[in-house]
């Protein structure tokens, strides 16, 4: 538990740990440390000669790996993303692991604005030290882009309703602030959604993917 009462459960931990085929001696990446799950098994399994090496573009994370590193020296940090894994040098690590997507704590603190459950500030950043937030750039994002990244992103097929409920929403109202307002306009211009599915899911989705550059960071890290 790191950060409050925010707690994460990894998934599937045994299963992708276990696929590493760990090398006691070796090196090994956790791309996304997140909270440290995976990278706590990964230790278990590793010598004193074994090293670990840990990414995390999330500030939070950056500090739980921190706290985890003060007491073990096989624990390298990068604050940032995957992206960078070529800076490793070929032949330099034994295995990596990445696991994809937002984590449980970042979803569950209203604070990040990855979810509309709950109002929040409407950021949506990997990385809070950098880069603009989801509210920085809708306030000038053409109604052309937003249904681009919405249907891209989201596979949203009313992309260009919301898109234009959205600039008509900042052109009457002024810029977007929190999640609650992004979800409530999102939901105006959704006709239909599957049962017990919210409407602002999939444009939560898109947004979050395209602030933080996700799928070209994984095309850059493969």
């Amino acid at each position: 538990m790191v950060q409050g009462t925010w707690i994460h459960q990894t998934v599937l931990l045994n299963e992708a740990v276990h696929a590493l085929a760990i090398n006691p001696d070796g090196h090994y990446v956790d791309a996304t440390f997140g909270r440290g799950g995976h990278s706590r098994l990964i230790l278990e399994q590793l010598s004193r000669q074994g090293r670990l090496t840990v990414f995390d573009k999330d500030p939070q994370a950056v500090e739980a790996a921190q706290a985890m590193a003060a007491t073990d020296a096989r624990i390298s940090i990068r604050h940032e993303g995957f992206a960078h894994l070529g800076e490793l040098g070929a032949a330099s690590v034994d295995g990596v692991l990445m696991d994809l997507g937002v984590s449980s704590p970042q979803i569950d603190d209203p604070e990040r604005g990855f979810s509309f459950r709950n109002d929040g500030p409407l950021d949506m950043r990997m990385d809070t030290t950098r880069g603009q937030s989801v509210a920085q750039w809708l306030e000038t994002a053409e109604v052309s882009t937003l249904s681009e990244v919405i249907r891209d992103y989201g596979e949203e097929r009313f992309a260009q309703p919301i898109a234009k409920a959205i600039d008509r929403r900042r052109q009457e109202r002024g810029p977007f602030r929190t999640t609650r307002e992004l979800a409530e306009v999102v939901a105006g211009a959704v006709k239909t959604r599957e049962p017990g599915k919210d409407p602002a899911t999939r444009t939560f989705q898109a947004f979050r993917i395209f602030i933080n550059a996700e799928l070209e960071e994984l095309q850059q890290a493969l």
